[in-house]
């Protein structure tokens, strides 16, 4: 046999066998071929999942935290159920009801220069001695009055301060118990209007006060000026007796 028969005799048994292999692969069963796994592939799956996870732990975070705020946002709404204002301004009113109740000489710039200027300001030259005795007596019943109506805002004050204790132990209390920013500013807002109810009524008996001892020294003042006109009065010399020609019986 010739060299080029030989070499296709050879090629001819080559193919032949790969024939016969393909078809044995194509019918050997499933479970008898072989799985083939890529642990890189693996990897990556792996990690594109813990990351899904954490970005969904992070919403359920971010959405807990939104709820918190609205919780939050709807405490600092809510409004104090504690209202003292009116318990206040009765105070208020109380005090004032007596300071308008002021006796002959009230808190009014006009009153009082016009009364100054009558009672006060020096002492009336040309009028009688009994308008002398009236016009001091006037001026001590003034003082006398301004001095009632001190007490009478003294006891209106001292009277308040039962109220204005409870009053402040229940706004403390709410103060302390508050829910929120607005209950909290609330509360506060009424403490100062407390505060300022006590501050009116130290005022007003400070010029219940002032006004009783400045009427008293006013009219002490006034009392030496008269008693000086009385004096004058009494050391001025007068028009005696004259003796005269007295006729019993006419011609």
């Amino acid at each position: 046999m010739t060299q080029p028969l030989l070499r296709r005799a050879m090629m001819a048994g080559v193919l032949a066998t790969t024939s016969m292999l393909g078809v044995a692969a194509m019918n050997t069963p499933a479970q008898a071929q072989m799985i083939v796994k890529d642990p890189t592939n693996y990897a990556q799956n792996v990690l594109q999942a813990a990351r899904a996870l954490e970005q969904i732990n992070n919403q359920i975070a971010s959405l807990q935290n939104e709820a918190q705020s609205l919780l939050n946002e709807a405490r600092n709404l809510t409004s104090l159920p504690l209202n003292q204002l009116q318990e206040v301004q009765a105070q208020f009113q109380r005090t004032q009801q007596l300071l308008g109740q002021a006796q002959r000489l009230a808190y009014d710039v006009q009153q009082i220069d016009q009364a100054f200027a009558q009672n006060y300001r020096g002492t009336n030259r040309s009028g009688s001695d009994r308008q002398l005795v009236t016009d001091a007596q006037s001026r001590w019943q003034t003082s006398v009055a301004a001095f009632e109506d001190a007490l009478k805002i003294q006891a209106g004050v001292v009277g308040n301060i039962d109220g204005s204790r409870a009053s402040l132990e229940r706004l403390v209390t709410a103060s302390q118990s508050a829910t929120g920013a607005l209950q909290a500013a609330q509360a506060g807002n009424q403490l100062v209007a407390l505060q300022s109810q006590q501050l009116a009524d130290l005022t007003a008996l400070i010029a219940a006060q002032g006004r009783a001892q400045s009427l008293d020294m006013a009219e002490r003042a006034a009392a030496k000026a008269q008693a000086r006109e009385q004096l004058r009065r009494f050391l001025t010399p007068r028009v005696g007796y004259e003796p005269g020609n007295a006729r019993m019986f006419r011609d």
